[in-house]
């Protein structure tokens, strides 16, 4: 019912932005809450930025004060806008909808890499 597509990953520098988008389809976007997620070989997929249909935000500390998650609603859109970015964030970065955290969709991700 939800389809998820992941845009704007690529390489960038040490200390480099990026901004990845996340176009969703299906009914009711607005209600929904976003996540972004990622995961380099070997680790397990953490989560680092989500913003609940209210717009209230999260991220854990890794990311805390250099990525910001936004959402607009008219566009069926998120967005993850990554500041500094550090050899770390490499890995494939995922978009997560869900609804009152059940009915959970996944985007096919796409590849981050931060390197000199």
């Amino acid at each position: 019912q939800v389809q998820l597509v992941e845009s704007g990953g690529g390489l960038v520098q040490p200390g480099g932005s990026l901004r990845l988008s996340c176009a969703s389809s299906g009914g009711g976007f607005y209600l929904r809450n976003m996540a972004w997620y990622r995961q380099a070989p070997g680790n397990q997929r953490e989560f680092i930025a989500g913003i609940s249909s209210v717009n209230v935000e999260n991220y854990p500390d890794s990311v805390k004060g250099r990525f910001t998650t936004s959402r607009d609603n008219a566009k069926n859109t998120v967005y993850l806008q990554m500041n500094s970015l550090k050899p770390e964030d490499t890995g494939v970065y995922y978009c997560r909808s869900d609804y009152l955290g059940s009915d959970i969709y996944w985007g096919q991700g796409t590849q981050v890499t931060v390197s000199s």
